[in-house]
């Protein structure tokens, strides 16, 4: 389709309005962290590195960077393990009430986080009896409801891609399941695994509203930490450092999730014939070695 000039130039200023009602704000909060002054104010009154020096040797922000890093790789962790194993459920195999368990799982992200931290909460001190009280872990399993999600649709989507002749034939050969798996179906899926991981990750880490819930006092997050923190004297600019922090190194994950999800798509195509040829010979490999190389099944 061929638009006129006029058409062009209108999409580009809506585009351009766009992208500066999303980037303005956070160029102005990493400019606002060099700003010497104790409070919020536009424009800075000159530049200075002295809440940058504040923020690294400040014990309770560190401590909760930590909390908040340990939170997201242990949320990480189950989501991979348990949305891996949905999803193979799932897309490889036909059973009574599939479809409901399906909906099921992708469920939590779709409520409101509010619901979920007051059902988690309820849960919890329901079941304290058992030994189950609000912390470190309770903050772990309310975060894995909302990250398995992001792992199972990654996961579900490419099992639903890829066809599953290579494992047939590598299994009909005589290779058992798990090095099947390692050898022909993990190849395939690593790029969606590595999104999910990546996208789950990010959600964890700046996740607020499920962390009030199921956290108890002993536990501060980031996200708890900077709500704490906004407002108290001396710690606004701070705030304004962590953010800064937060918006460069975000963009890391967002970059690799990016080029991940790139290499099967056509803006990818030489990645994914290179990817495409090296998954053929591993199935090659292991569909035509000796028999006797692979216990039976």
């Amino acid at each position: 389709m061929i638009l006129s000039r006029g058409t062009r130039a209108f999409l580009w200023a809506v585009a351009a309005l766009v992208l500066a009602f999303v980037y303005l704000p956070l160029v102005v909060v990493v400019i606002g962290s060099f700003n010497p002054a104790r409070t919020f104010g536009w424009p800075p009154e000159g530049f200075s590195l002295t809440w940058w020096s504040a923020a690294l040797h400040n014990d309770g922000l560190l401590h909760a960077v930590w909390t908040s890093l340990q939170v997201a790789f242990w949320a990480v962790s189950v989501s991979l393990l348990l949305g891996t194993m949905l999803s193979f459920g799932v897309a490889r195999y036909r059973w009574f009430g599939r479809e409901a368990v399906s909906f099921l799982v992708v469920l939590p992200i779709t409520l409101p986080g509010i619901v979920t931290g007051v059902a988690l909460q309820n849960a919890f001190l329901n079941y304290s009896v058992l030994g189950i009280s609000l912390g470190f872990w309770t903050v772990v399993i309310g975060h894995a409801t909302f990250t398995i999600v992001v792992v199972f649709n990654n996961v579900v989507a490419r099992l639903r891609r890829t066809a599953t002749s290579f494992e047939d034939a590598s299994m009909d050969l005589g290779a058992h399941t798990f090095r099947t798996f390692w050898h022909i179906t993990l190849p395939s899926v690593r790029s969606a695994l590595a999104a999910g991981a990546l996208l789950a990750f990010g959600l964890s880490f700046d996740e607020i509203i499920v962390t009030q819930f199921t956290s108890g006092p002993a536990v501060t997050t980031l996200p708890i930490w900077i709500y704490d923190n906004f407002t108290r004297p001396n710690q606004a600019q701070i705030v304004n450092v962590v953010a800064a922090i937060l918006i460069l190194v975000s963009v890391l994950p967002v970059y690799a999730t990016q080029r991940l999800a790139g290499e099967d798509s056509g803006m990818g195509r030489r990645r994914g014939r290179r990817r495409d040829r090296g998954a053929d010979d591993l199935a090659f490999t292991a569909a035509t070695a000796p028999a006797a190389e692979y216990p039976q099944a």
